[in-house]
């Protein structure tokens, strides 16, 4: 986030010039000679961050954080906020006089910023260092030290208060201690052919060359988001691997491409065609590829390392990949058919802990999915499951997610955050641990705790799906931030609108921002989905075990009719 240099005199809100202008962020506009000229709020937001440090170069992904905090938007929103900024301040990109945009990094304000009663501004320094908005005398050394003593305790408290957990964030210096880190991105690789039954073993496979890179020392690993080409897949991520996966009959096609995104240059690119029969040996191949190929002081015993097998059985390992495309959907008849996958995958390798890890979260969801006199036998069939998967393979870190999920359904909320800081601890670069963490601090009565474990998920994951979103705009509820609650849920609403929790997550928020007609029609579209819906019955089953949030639920939802 950005940190604020703002003179004592000056606040957030307060009028400063910039340039030849007046600005007032609290009135949203610009004057010069009489004339006025209105800004929208996210981009006056955005002329603010870049005027509390004049003469800095300030990168795309922090204005983005600070401008749109708790909230994925994509590049566009910051381009059209600055867009808007020059036609407002009549700026030329091309010979700016105010903001200057710096290629491949971000944007850096120009123009002299000061006071409004102060002398004429000076024009800001052009180099990184912050630009305080008046010049100060410097205090003596010891002074000096003292302060410097302060604002590093003052950084320490701030950093302890917001860790919810000894886990840390993927960008927190203690996950790469020795500073060699790599970030990469694995965008989804994309499906091709005719069949339309064959996307399930492309997503797979770049998920598992997500998880196996996860396994190597000096690797960061975030999701891509299979942008258009041209565009970079992930945010924060210095290299990108991207590919196209496709099958006919017993041929396998997979085309790999590792490129730079500081230089937009293709380091790697190989086409591997091979009988379907050889796809693990493709998969070892190809992460120690990736790995050879990457920059950086990667140990040369995790360049030759292979990724640690699951199965050695390929019709397993199909039927387990066709189980987890369908338990994403989350609706009964789709849990009921990945059930009975990872039920096949299990026949055809007793020994395949990942697959019953898929199985346990099955029975899991039954119970959430379809409530009955049977729910408890579901969860002990679950948590069974669970640790069958665990004896067989304790390093996994999906088996400790799929633990962690079962305590969650059981409201064993402590056992499950165990399992969870487990599963991050053998990868930290694992967003959807990083998610259900967060959801669950919301559970327990602390949703300020989950913000910044679900952002960390999104910034992993940026096509992390409606979950993601739900649960931050279910923490933000919570916190009683309103506008960014409904902004999230309707997020999530938008990528699933089936899902039940969201639609009452958002019938809710409404409900708070006095939106009774859009409260009432989402719960019409909860009757739709569920004609014999109950929240109490929902809540019945339902992990959220603080009293004070089950109360403020259930007293908004009642303004919504449901």
């Amino acid at each position: 986030m950005l940190t604020r240099t703002l003179g004592t005199d000056l606040t957030a809100d307060s009028p400063r010039r910039i340039g030849d202008w007046l600005a007032d962020p609290a009135a949203n506009r610009i004057d010069r000679d009489g004339v006025t000229v209105r800004i929208e709020p996210k981009a006056m937001e955005v002329l603010m961050a870049l005027a509390d440090r004049a003469g800095c170069v300030i990168g795309r992904e922090e204005l983005l954080q600070t401008v749109w905090p708790g909230v994925v938007v994509g590049d566009e929103a910051l381009t059209q906020a600055v867009i808007k900024l020059r036609k407002a301040l009549g700026d030329n990109p091309r010979a700016p006089s105010y903001i200057e945009t710096i290629s491949k990094r971000g944007y850096r304000l120009i123009a002299p910023v000061g006071g409004v009663d102060g002398p004429a501004p000076a024009s800001p320094p052009a180099s990184p260092a912050p630009a305080p908005a008046r010049r100060r005398r410097l205090p003596a050394p010891s002074a000096l030290i003292a302060i410097l003593i302060a604002v590093a305790a003052a950084g320490f408290a701030v950093r302890s208060a917001v860790q919810p957990s000894r886990i840390a964030a993927p960008d927190d210096p203690a996950v790469d201690r020795d500073g060699a880190s790599v970030t990469v991105a694995v965008a989804p690789f994309e499906s091709l052919g005719s069949a339309p039954d064959q996307a399930y073993l492309a997503r797979g496979i770049s998920n598992d060359l997500l998880t196996d890179l996860a396994r190597l020392p000096g690797l960061r690993l975030i999701r891509g988001s299979g942008a258009p080409s041209g565009r970079p897949p992930a945010q924060g991520a210095r290299y990108v691997v991207s590919g196209s996966v496709q099958r006919a009959a017993d041929t396998l096609r997979i085309n790999v491409h590792l490129t730079d995104t500081q230089t937009n240059q293709q380091l790697w690119s190989e086409r591997f065609e091979r009988p379907f029969a050889d796809l693990f040996a493709v998969q070892d191949e190809l992460t120690r590829k990736v790995c050879e190929m990457l920059p950086g002081r990667l140990e040369a015993a995790a360049r030759q390392q292979r990724a640690k097998a699951y199965t050695r059985s390929l019709e397993a390992y199909d039927q387990f990949l066709r189980g987890q495309s369908l338990f994403l959907v989350r609706q009964p008849a789709d849990n009921e058919q990945a059930r009975a996958f990872y039920m096949r995958a299990i026949e055809r390798d007793p020994r395949f802990a990942r697959a019953y890890a898929g199985l346990a979260m099955t029975y899991a969801m039954d119970y959430r999915l379809q409530p009955s006199a049977r729910g408890s036998q579901a969860l002990a069939r679950a948590a069974q499951l669970a640790e069958s998967a665990r004896q067989i393979d304790p390093d996994i870190p999906e088996v400790h997610w799929a633990i962690g999920f079962v305590h969650t359904q059981g409201r064993h909320h402590a056992l499950a955050i165990d399992s969870l800081q487990r599963a991050i601890e053998l990868n930290r670069s694992y967003a959807d641990a990083y998610a259900l963490l967060g959801g669950i601090y919301t559970y327990i009565g602390a949703p300020e705790k989950s913000i910044p474990l679900l952002r960390t998920a999104l910034r992993l994951d940026p096509q992390g799906g409606y979950l993601y979103f739900m649960l931050l705009g279910r923490a933000y509820l919570f916190e009683n931030d309103i506008d960014q609650a409904l902004i999230n849920l309707r997020e999530a609403v938008a990528r699933n609108a089936v899902d039940v929790e969201t639609r009452i997550y958002l019938a809710a928020a409404f409900a708070a921002a006095g939106d009774i007609g859009a409260a009432e029609w989402e719960t019409d579209e909860i009757r739709a989905l569920q004609p014999e819906f109950s929240m109490q019955r929902w809540l019945d089953t339902y992990p959220l075990t603080d009293a004070s949030q089950r109360e403020k639920l259930l007293a908004l939802v009642a303004r919504a009719g449901l």
